[in-house]
């Protein structure tokens, strides 16, 4: 229950946890102002769209992998020092990423784009770091309520996203994207504070000597590798939606601004519900909350993806903000629960698998959707149109067909005028545009209905094996 006492915890259990909510919080806060001063960048050093993909890009590719390989080694090297590893990345990474005006005027748009690449490269292993560390570190403090702990543990997440899509709508054309970044350095240096002369625990398998090659030796387990296809599945539709929520919504309700707006509401909901994990486990166990919220995402999404006018947007955004909060911090808590031999390298290769989903596969796969199903409604209606509009070059994802979708400037331009002052053929734009977004939302609904069916024989697995119980590493299984 989440009401466990505190007789059996490591004295600085409570210090830890929150220091590691810091960790977290500094990267959702990273991400949500780096959205907003993308356009900054752009203004003040010539970039071009593709370039500033290039550089978010950075931010993005290294998460993931890192937190695969620091899983690896964590147990090895100690979750102490791979924290302050962390935190050496994240601070470097702000003072590069501050330095770009700098090297811009002394060395031109190269120097300033190089900046700007390896403060995003260093503040993508900083995360990746972090996540190998906070989600076993977490998962030993709490041995007795682990779902509940790595729920509040990632309640950091979306608190970051808040604080960073706060600081956007009221900071942008106000004050300096300088400003706006360096918010991102007060929950780092939180966090590298917190850490000072603290103790780390191993892991419960490295504590009870269980050797690296016993570890990765779990994979073979069938849970385990079902475990991990669903995880990438939550990775494309957490993540990836997320990428595009806004811009969709925004789109929906005729105003960026209120997209950006329905977004920290989504996220502000999820952030005071993962406080309340622990509970709802109590009475439905982990996979049953991780069945419900499945149902409740592809709902939500469904919703979305019909919504007309601002109650029906917030209504679907909020039944979707429900079904995508307990998904990657209770898939964490399963893991760990049923595979604790794993120690971090099974925690690790979850967190790791659901972002590199999102970033190859959910952001990407969702873009294309958008493309495609707009191009093809205005092809279909407009013809003529569709060629005065067209992008120049065509897309492709995955082995899905290639195609040419529509030109993101041309649109953007009809998106910015008012509904009153478009052309009819600006209107057949604007409503196949709008087509794209609501139809990606609609099929991206699969996923979690997916999602729910494998819950569901998960649910009913447990059910013929007396019910879903915690593993405990006892001296027997120690053994190598």
């Amino acid at each position: 229950m989440s009401n466990e006492t505190d007789s059996g915890l490591a004295p600085n259990a409570k210090r830890l946890l929150w220091a590691g909510f810091m960790a977290i919080l500094a990267a959702g806060v990273g991400f949500g102002v780096r959205g907003g001063i993308l356009g900054d960048w752009g203004t003040q050093y010539g970039f071009t769209q593709t370039e500033l993909g290039e550089v978010t890009g950075f931010g993005l590719v290294g998460f993931g992998v890192i937190i695969l390989l620091g899983a690896l080694f964590a147990d090895l090297i100690g979750y102490g020092k791979l924290m302050i590893a962390a935190f050496v990345c994240h601070f470097a990474s702000a003072v590069l990423t501050l330095a770009a005006g700098a090297a811009f005027k002394s060395g031109g748009k190269d120097a300033a784009y190089q900046c700007l690449k390896w403060g995003m490269i260093l503040f993508s292993v900083g995360n990746g770091l972090a996540e190998a560390v906070v989600n076993p570190l977490v998962a030993t403090l709490f041995p007795k309520n682990r779902t509940h702990y790595l729920n509040i543990l990632h309640a950091g997440w979306p608190a970051g996203l808040v604080l960073g899509a706060l600081a956007s709508y009221f900071m942008v054309g106000k004050a300096s994207w300088e400003m706006q970044w360096g918010l991102f350095l007060i929950p780092v240096v939180v966090y590298g504070v917190m850490c000072l002369g603290q103790s780390f625990p191993k892991s419960e398998a490295s504590e009870k000597g269980v050797s690296t090659g016993s570890m990765l030796a779990e994979f073979a387990a069938p849970l385990l590798l079902v475990l991990l296809f669903i995880h990438a599945l939550v990775g494309y539709v957490e993540l990836g939606t997320d990428s595009w929520i806004s811009n969709i919504t925004g789109n929906i309700l005729a105003s960026p601004q209120n997209g950006l707006l329905l977004f920290v509401y989504t996220s502000s909901l999820m952030f005071v519900l993962r406080f309340f994990a622990g509970p709802i486990v109590h009475k439905i166990s982990p996979v049953g909350l991780l069945f419900v919220s499945a149902l409740f995402g592809a709902t939500g999404l469904t919703l979305l993806g019909s919504a007309e006018g601002a109650v029906a947007c917030v209504l679907a955004a909020t039944v979707y903000g429900i079904g995508k909060t307990f998904l990657w911090p209770t898939m964490l808590g399963v893991v760990s629960d049923r595979f604790p031999k794993g120690g971090a390298i099974t925690i690790g290769a979850i967190g790791g698998v659901g972002m590199l989903s999102a970033g190859f596969l959910g952001g990407p796969g969702i873009g294309y959707k958008q493309d495609y199903f707009a191009s093809k409604d205005l092809k279909e209606k407009a013809p003529a149109v569709y060629e005065a509009y067209k992008a120049p070059n065509e897309n492709k994802f995955l082995f899905f067909p290639p195609i040419v979708g529509l030109d993101g400037t041309k649109v953007g331009e009809v998106r910015g005028l008012d509904a009153a002052k478009r052309t009819p053929d600006q209107v057949k734009v604007h409503d196949a545009d709008l087509h794209g977004g609501r139809t990606a939302l609609k099929v991206t609904a699969a996923v979690p209905a997916t999602m729910a069916v494998l819950y569901l024989f998960i649910l009913l697995y447990f059910k013929s094996k007396g019910g879903y119980k915690a593993v405990h590493i006892d001296g027997s299984e120690a053994k190598h």
